[in-house]
């Protein structure tokens, strides 16, 4: 069992795992000491090996050159270009960071915004500056979670990314717009970081279980049990391995020590080391939209705690919030509609709070949006008046425009007869003149008729007064 955990030979140790936290040096590029944790002896060695984040990884690329060691020389013109890497968790900063330091002539550095303070910094650019001089060493210095940094603590990163003294590479989960100093964005390059695919998340799974530095062959990972991973994942490289690496540490523990060949892993030991029930959800079958169609009836049916069952479920399958935010988007207009215009105004706000934020605090937005639409007042007035006004265009109703509505800016338009009896909405009492608007096969059809639920009891009222006043009855 030490083998499979990494504690054997054939694993190289060009690591520290006692550095402290505040600022780890690794001359090599990266810990994968034989004893580090799966996630960390997985991690890639080169461009090549780095899963997703293709757009970001095409020849003669930025991150291409800094990992090639294109301009080493931090003290010529082509010295490296400083990076600001944004993404989500678990999608390869810290890794291309391991990366790009293990280029030629290169010193790692790394600082956690969490613990570092000014003081960290310059000493930091200071030993730069003696490396670089000395040594002719270029020093990567990786900063994690740079949003947590104050503009104190910035400024103090400027001079040594001004300069040259290192090669700054920042990561950050959160908008560096709103959170970087503009002096320090404008000095870098920002990339952008896509959330790993489900396919992303197997091939490194696939290659953690086969690789000498995982789990070298030693279990037999079963496609339930692989599949349950991928989903619990969330599009989080580091997650998934430490899943795997639980869930096969379960697995040896219910093994016959006496057994050859690999262990097998399956459903029930994902479950056990995670403490996670596989949620029985297809993404792309019957599941996705026997689910997502209970959900919207569970909301226009107004029981709010069975639609908030179907959010959990979808959103513990691994569903697209977005996905989810769009259907409830939808929701709102189609089965609440004016009996409470402000629940279009919260799914739209969740929708774009989930995009801003993602997961896992989105599912608390996408949970108020949800309470909002299920508790309102329910219409789909204006959804069938819509549908009602469809149906009659594509019956070929509506011939023609009434030539009073018609265009009249234009030369010789007075002489067509267009705008001629016109009446000026603004210049009649209550701002209502009484004229015809539709074509004249749909004088009189009324396609909207509001319901007396919420807001719409009102609505009813004023609409009727204005039906007689328009229509001069």
């Amino acid at each position: 069992m030490d083998d499979l955990f990494g504690h054997g030979p054939g694993n190289d140790d060009d690591g520290d795992d006692d550095a402290p936290a505040a600022a780890r040096t690794a001359g090599g590029g990266g810990n994968t000491s034989p004893r580090g944790p799966l996630a960390v002896r997985m991690r890639p060695r080169t461009l090549d090996e780095v899963v997703g984040q293709q757009h970001l990884l095409g020849q003669g690329s930025p991150l291409r050159q800094l990992a090639a060691g294109a301009g080493a020389d931090t003290s010529g013109p082509a010295g490296p270009t400083s990076l600001i890497l944004w993404g989500p968790p678990g999608t390869g900063k810290t890794t291309l960071a391991h990366v790009i330091a293990r280029g030629p002539g290169r010193k790692f550095v790394e600082l956690s915004a969490i613990t570092a303070g000014v003081k960290d910094v310059r000493r930091v650019m200071d030993d730069a500056l003696t490396a670089r001089d000395l040594y002719k060493t270029t020093t990567v210095l990786f900063l994690d979670e740079i949003h947590r940094f104050n503009k104190a603590q910035q400024d103090a990163l400027l001079p040594g990314v001004e300069n040259r003294w290192v090669v700054l590479v920042a990561a950050t989960t959160e908008n560096p717009s709103f959170s970087v100093v503009s002096p320090l964005l404008s000095r870098s390059l920002l990339l952008t970081l896509r959330p790993l695919t489900d396919g992303d998340i197997e091939g490194l799974i696939q290659r953690a279980v086969a690789d000498p530095r995982g789990l070298n062959g030693k279990v037999d990972l079963t496609g339930e049990a692989l599949d349950h991973l991928v989903r619990l994942s969330g599009g989080d490289a580091r997650r998934a391995l430490t899943a795997l690496e639980a869930a096969a540490g379960v697995a040896f523990g219910d093994a016959d020590d006496a057994g050859e060949g690999p262990v097998a892993v399956d459903l029930k030991h994902t479950e056990r080391a995670l403490d996670v029930a596989a949620v029985r959800y297809d993404r792309a079958g019957d599941q996705h939209y026997d689910v997502i169609s209970a959900f919207i009836k569970s909301i226009r049916g107004s029981d709010v705690d069975a639609a908030l069952h179907y959010l959990a479920r979808m959103l513990e399958a691994g569903e697209d919030p977005r996905f989810i935010a769009r259907r409830i988007v939808i929701s709102a207009s189609e089965d609440v509609g004016m009996a409470d215009p402000t629940a279009l105004q919260t799914a739209v706000a969740a929708a774009q709070a989930v995009q801003l934020i993602g997961m896992p605090e989105g599912r608390i937005i996408l949970a108020e949006a949800v309470v909002h639409l299920a508790t309102a007042p329910k219409s789909n007035a204006a959804y069938m008046g819509i549908n009602q006004a469809v149906a009659d265009v594509r019956a070929g109703l509506g011939n023609g425009i009434p030539a009073h509505l018609r265009d009249a800016h234009y030369p010789g338009s007075k002489q067509l007869g267009h705008g001629v009896g016109y009446k000026y909405a603004h210049d009649a009492p209550h701002s209502v003149a009484t004229q015809q608007y539709p074509p004249d096969d749909l004088v009189g059809r009324d396609y909207y008729k509001p319901t007396g639920n919420g807001a719409e009891r009102d609505i009813a009222v004023r609409l009727e007064r204005l039906r007689k006043l328009v229509r001069g009855k």
